[in-house]
């Protein structure tokens, strides 16, 4: 197990978590954090991380996406295709990542071949934020442009737009895929895929910087602050709430393996914690181990070296279909609830063949995977350039 955070200082830091063997005496299993690497690849501060089993992908504010290989724990090179700071960055599974930028687009990566299978134009605005659906068929996405918009992953296309009063910063499926919830500053709107409409609102006391899902009906929630919430999505009350940071919580991250279920806080604060949930969520989790890694942390990810793709692709088949502006409907929301409602049907999570497809013949022109020391010797070049023109 490998916790992995970016920072503001261009590094990614990655600590190596070992439980140490419970002893007679002890109550409580002993987890010990180690510092294993630093990574500084980016010329600007990272954005976003994410993880599979083999590979850890970074997003920066430099425009590009950099893959690091876990296992040879050495640089795999980077990803150039955005043209604007790189705002989310999602696996599924361990054949594709999806990339939103601030240049508007949504990306589907090939994670194998590290080939741009497609290239989305998905807002007007920036992409702030994106969730892929557990079956892999659908994904949801906010942007800048005040719009929540439902994608078609198997055919890429959209499937609706919602419109929106104002700009959205976070989205997030449920593990089951049956609800999502949309984050408008420390307002959190709740959505029934039944109903496909706002089914509550959680309000937060500052704003809200990260959300997980601990449950289907369990929703923790970080702002502004030092403090963590834990929501319940039905009944949107409280149930619990805990100083988890002397500074604000910029990022969590939560997962179960056997006999633990763990969430991952970082904070500017430059602590990374892990903390063990109690089956009651009423009751706040007890500290498993932290960290200090002397830096402000923005972003946080968690690699479980022994997690198994389980999750299947379909046949390469269905391909992957260009979106133009004409299939994006502009719908009334008795249209779009009823759109929303049909795709859910059709990518209910229980299915045996799912996952994002599409293996493109031609990879998207100037989007492969570029090494390190040509990237560097490309910057090199244009700064000299620069120099010469001025």
């Amino acid at each position: 197990m490998e916790l992995v955070a970016g920072s503001y200082e261009q590094v990614l830091f990655g600590f190596a978590v070992h439980p140490e063997p419970k002893a007679s005496g002890d109550r409580q299993q002993k987890w010990t954090p180690v510092a294993d690497f630093t990574h500084h690849a980016h010329t600007a501060s990272l954005s976003a991380v994410a993880t599979n089993s083999r590979f850890v992908v970074t997003g920066s504010k430099d425009e590009t996406i950099h893959i690091y290989d876990m296992k040879k724990k050495i640089d795999h090179g980077a990803l150039v295709h955005h043209n604007g700071t790189i705002t989310c960055l999602k696996f599924h599974g361990n054949r594709h990542l999806i990339s939103g930028a601030e240049d508007g687009l949504i990306c589907v990566w090939d994670a194998k071949k590290w080939e741009c299978l497609k290239s989305i134009k998905a807002h007007k605005g920036h992409v702030t934020f994106l969730s892929i659906h557990p079956s892999g068929k659908l994904a949801l996405s906010v942007g800048t442009d005040k719009t929540l918009r439902t994608w078609n992953l198997v055919e890429g296309r959209s499937a609706f737009i919602k419109n929106i009063k104002q700009n959205a910063h976070i989205v997030e499926w449920s593990p089951r895929g049956e609800k999502y919830i949309v984050v408008v500053l420390n307002k959190i709107d709740v959505y029934h895929l039944d109903t496909a409409s706002v089914s509550g609102t959680i309000t937060n006391e500052k704003r809200v910087s990260s959300v997980t899902f601990l449950s289907e009906s369990v929703l923790a929630v970080a702002g502004d602050e030092e403090i963590v919430r834990f929501f319940d999505t039905d009944s949107l009350m409280c149930l619990c709430e805990f100083k988890a940071h002397e500074n604000r919580v910029k990022d969590m991250f939560s997962f179960e393996i056997p006999e633990h279920h763990i969430i991952v806080t970082a904070s500017n604060d430059g602590f990374i914690k892990m903390w063990k949930l109690k089956q009651d969520k009423d009751v706040p989790p007890s500290l498993l181990c932290e960290v200090n890694t002397n830096a402000r942390l923005t972003c946080l990810g968690v690699w479980l070296d022994s997690v198994t793709d389980t999750k299947e692709s379909l046949p390469p088949t269905a391909e992957l279909s260009p979106v133009s502006k004409e299939e994006q409907p502009k719908s009334n929301k008795k249209e779009s609830s009823n759109a929303v409602q049909e795709e859910a049907r059709q990518s209910k999570p229980n299915m045996k063949k799912c996952g994002l497809t599409g293996v493109s013949k031609k990879p998207t022109k100037g989007s492969g995977l570029v090494s390190a020391k040509k990237r560097k010797m490309g910057e090199m070049l244009e700064k000299k350039k620069r120099k010469k023109k001025i």
